[in-house]
């Protein structure tokens, strides 16, 4: 179903991904002065609220179509544009990207743009905990009735699918327990049915999987995370194909979403780095969930390209890669002994985000929030964020973690 080759190059044979990424966003029209030679690298950081009109012709004029329009802050101005373009260019077959000060507020931007009043979505089971609370909350007030799937479902999610289906939700992996979903399933029930889907791809990012050129309508990230990969910027972004892009546009600017240009310039810096940073946590995640793999106090690790992840073989197939994040379910002991273990590393943080330059480790309790399909583990679930540290030194932290959560054990 991908139209991209294994390479990351897309069908028309544009170049390849990091390369886009450096050039991406670039316009001439925000790189340079009219009527004046020379251009600088990165496009400059445009702070409005107010736009002021040549004449009322020229106001009129410009209450048109406002996209990539100098109109009113709240439309942006070319440093939101630059990055927005180039998330655009990241995902072969997009239309257009809106941006969103949140990843929360992208998810509610794509929900809000495809559902309707007595609809129902069907909503992975495995899927962030803010947008179950969305669901159960925001959309069931707007009369939507969210139905949760079993992420390992495929294309058995047919069954589910009613006259009045009005979205299919993924995320995959699932961010606590990683069940790799089977999206070309998936996609080809809904299209089958012309029932849009949307994709958190907030763990892959396009140059893992381009989730449009796998048939996905709408893709959404966190950008807080690996986007701006440096723990300093709240953003969230909405991809869309031809068909969706308007209404995304639409419901974007209807919300009145919109994000600092300070935010969008950091962001786009930190984007034209990203391809290296992501090489660098997959190689020390896979290094270091293979070392927990062997671990005796490690009951399972739970990381996308590992055999225990469920869904590893639909992985292997789709993506082009893995990133940092992954869990581990320690072999027994409860909160207390979990606690121990994560209180005794001293490189990793204990905080709730992720995809910045530093290792994390949070107590994680999926049971809690899965209805679908009960979670069982033979212990607590722990989750990393393998930064961007020496592998080394992460493994050296966790195996005296492992033995502080031991003497716990023990105790």
């Amino acid at each position: 179903m991908s139209s991209a080759n294994d390479d990351g190059r897309d069908d028309k044979g544009r170049l390849a991904p990091g390369t886009r990424l450096v050039g991406a966003g670039r316009k001439p029209e925000w790189t340079r002065m009219p009527d004046t030679p020379g251009a600088i690298v990165n496009p400059p950081v445009w702070r409005a609220s107010t736009i002021l009109f040549d004449s009322v012709a020229h106001l009129r004029a410009a209450s048109g179509d406002t996209h990539e329009r100098l109109f009113y802050g709240r439309r942006g101005t070319p440093t939101a544009w630059a990055l927005a373009d180039a998330l655009t260019e990241m995902e072969p077959g997009a239309a257009g990207t809106m941006l969103y000060p949140s990843g929360v507020a992208a998810i509610a931007g794509a929900l809000l743009a495809v559902l309707k009043p007595g609809d129902q979505l069907l909503m992975v089971d495995s899927a962030y905990d803010p947008t179950r609370t969305m669901c159960n909350g925001l959309l069931a007030e707007f009369g939507v009735e969210t139905v949760y799937y079993d992420p390992m479902i495929g294309a058995r999610i047919a069954d589910l699918i009613t006259d009045r289906t009005g979205a299919i939700f993924l995320e995959s992996p699932g961010s606590l327990t990683f069940e790799v979903q089977d999206a070309p399933a998936i996609v080809a029930a809904a299209q089958a049915r012309g029932i849009p889907t949307i994709l958190d791809n907030t763990w892959a990012t396009p140059l893992y999987f381009p989730a449009l050129a796998q048939g996905i309508d709408i893709s959404v990230m966190a950008c807080t995370k690996y986007i701006v990969g440096h723990s300093d910027v709240m953003m969230g972004s909405v991809t869309a194909n031809a068909r969706w892009w308007p209404r995304v546009r639409a419901r974007a600017y209807g919300l009145g979403q919109t994000v600092s240009a300070d935010d969008a310039a950091l962001a786009l810096r930190s984007l034209r780095t990203l391809e290296i940073r992501l090489a660098r946590h997959q190689a020390s995640a896979l290094a270091v969930a293979q070392w927990l793999a062997a671990r005796p106090e490690v009951a399972k690790v739970l990381h996308p390209a590992l055999s225990d992840c469920p869904g590893t073989a639909a992985w292997a197939r789709d993506f082009r890669g893995s990133t940092g994040l992954f869990s581990i379910v320690l072999a027994g002991g409860g909160e207390a002994e979990r606690a121990t273990f994560i209180d005794a590393l001293t490189l990793f943080g204990i905080g709730y985000s992720w995809g910045g330059f530093e290792s994390l480790a949070l107590p994680v309790d999926p049971v809690k929030y899965r209805t679908a399909k009960a979670w069982q583990a033979d212990g607590p679930l722990v989750r990393l964020h393998i930064g961007l540290e020496d592998p080394a030194d992460l493994i050296a932290d966790l195996d005296q973690g492992l033995a502080a959560w031991r003497g716990a054990m023990n105790g």
